[in-house]
């Protein structure tokens, strides 16, 4: 088995037999649950690496599922439901969701996303130990510096700018919101401060691809903002 514990949050049967099926293929060991409270309460108790976690359960809406472990845990959360309208993701990502996948969706997304998220807390494992440098293909932040470079060459940022990649090196593989990156960058939510943010992620980018591939930060339009692990 490969050293990543799962846990599935399903009530639909059928899709929780193409996901446990689809993880058994892949050497994932797996929990399941069909409701909110019982995923709670594994989460809790067995610890899951990954939580795979559909909205529309019988007890109590995805939604508090995710408010509720992000009481106590930072275990990566990809959400898989119906709703596809961009409240709802925004409202699953902002309340501490890392990924979003509607339905219905392909396997082999699935399954990327998976190891995306893996390769995502692999990494955060490693920066507790060694949480003063931040590295992601040529890109290299020295915290204790606040010193970045690109290529073993520093890069000169303005204090938001480096705030901004700061932000998405730590919750790199999270997709971030505007309105989380908004409130976290100015402490406000407001809707025009978007353009703002537009402004300096453009700078952002530019100063970055001076050597590094510009796919490393992805805009997910009318959501917000993530890092690629390279």
């Amino acid at each position: 088995m490969k050293d990543c514990r799962i846990l599935v949050v399903e009530d639909d049967r059928s899709v929780m037999h193409l996901i446990t099926t689809s993880l058994k293929l892949n050497d994932y060991e797996y929990l399941t649950a069909s409701y909110g409270k019982e995923a709670v309460s594994l989460c809790a108790s067995q610890h899951p690496d990954i939580i795979l976690l559909d909205l529309g359960l019988a007890d109590m809406d995805g939604i508090e599922v995710i408010r509720t472990v992000r009481l106590w845990s930072d275990v990566p959360i990809i959400v898989i439901s119906a709703r596809h309208e961009d409240s709802d993701k925004i409202e699953a990502l902002d309340t501490g969701a890392d990924d979003y996948l509607t339905k219905p969706f392909s396997v082999d997304e699935l399954m990327a996303r998976i190891r995306a998220a893996a390769r995502r807390r692999t990494h955060m494992h490693q920066a507790e130990s060694e949480n003063s440098v931040f590295t992601n293909g040529c890109l290299t932040i020295r915290y204790a510096e606040a010193a970045v470079f690109v290529n073993d060459r520093q890069i000169h940022l303005t204090p938001i700018e480096y705030r901004i990649l700061c932000m998405l090196a730590k919750n790199c593989g999270k997709v971030l919101t505007h309105s989380y990156m908004i409130s976290e960058i100015w402490g406000t939510g407001v809707e025009t401060d978007i353009i703002s943010l537009r402004v300096y992620m453009t700078s952002l980018r530019k100063k970055l691809s001076a050597g590094t591939d510009e796919s490393m930060i992805r805009t997910h339009t009318s959501i917000g903002y993530q890092m690629i692990r390279l």
